[in-house]
């Protein structure tokens, strides 16, 4: 792809996916379009072994924008990082077409992996503000990855995952991120809980409560009885 064909791309790209840019040349000022030029002339050179100015280039990269993406990653197409600052994205992350990641996102390993250590991830997702994920396992296509979550095994596709550590609270949501790129309105498993325990919590209390009445009226009969 010639580079002013990719320069017009992003910044359709960025204007589909930010309300916040009025014109084309704000998009020049814009976190996400900077660091992916920077990635891209990086990754060329990584890929052609040249590691240590892939690298020179990509820390350039991390000081004009706040986020840093390792030269040897592989990113698809439509990618868009809204208010990117601490984003993070290892060395052996696989990224789909048509992804969403918010800031101080973290696509990350454990520490303890050796070869592809960092995680693989499906077309049309989104990972929201905050979220951690570690390891080299895969998010399926079609997910989400609420706020403030830590991923660390593997996500089914269609799948939305919220928590510490992430667990799968639905499944089946195959809205595409950027006609639904919705941080809030997400299932939130600790309040199912607590309305789970309340409901039980009701009903083992009106059951206390005929109890009572039954054993006042055993006890009123009895006395009847007696007298």
């Amino acid at each position: 792809m010639g580079l002013i064909r990719y320069i017009k791309e992003e910044i359709k790209l960025i204007r589909e996916r930010d309300p916040a840019i009025h014109s084309n040349m704000e998009v020049f000022l814009y976190p996400s379009f900077k660091v992916m030029l920077y990635y891209r002339i990086a990754h060329r050179l990584y890929e052609k072994k040249h590691f240590f100015l892939a690298r020179w280039i990509s820390q350039k990269g991390v000081r004009k924008t706040g986020i840093e993406i390792h030269p040897g990653a592989q990113i698809g197409k439509g990618f868009f990082i809204d208010h990117g600052n601490g984003v993070i994205i290892g060395e052996t992350t696989i990224i789909g077409d048509n992804v969403t990641l918010y800031q101080g996102v973290t696509l990350g390993g454990t520490g303890k992996e050796h070869g592809k250590r960092h995680p693989t991830i499906g077309n049309n997702v989104m990972i929201s503000t905050g979220a951690k994920v570690l390891g080299s396992f895969t998010i399926g296509d079609n997910s989400k990855v609420g706020a403030g979550s830590v991923v660390l095994n593997e996500v089914p596709p269609n799948s939305t995952v919220v928590g510490v550590p992430g667990r799968v609270v639905k499944r089946g949501n195959i809205s595409l991120p950027q006609e639904e790129m919705n941080q809030i309105d997400l299932p939130d498993p600790i309040m199912e809980d607590l309305a789970i325990l309340q409901h039980e919590n009701e009903e083992l209390t009106n059951r206390l409560i005929d109890l009572e009445r039954e054993v006042r009226e055993m006890k009123r009969r009895t006395d009847g009885d007696n007298g």
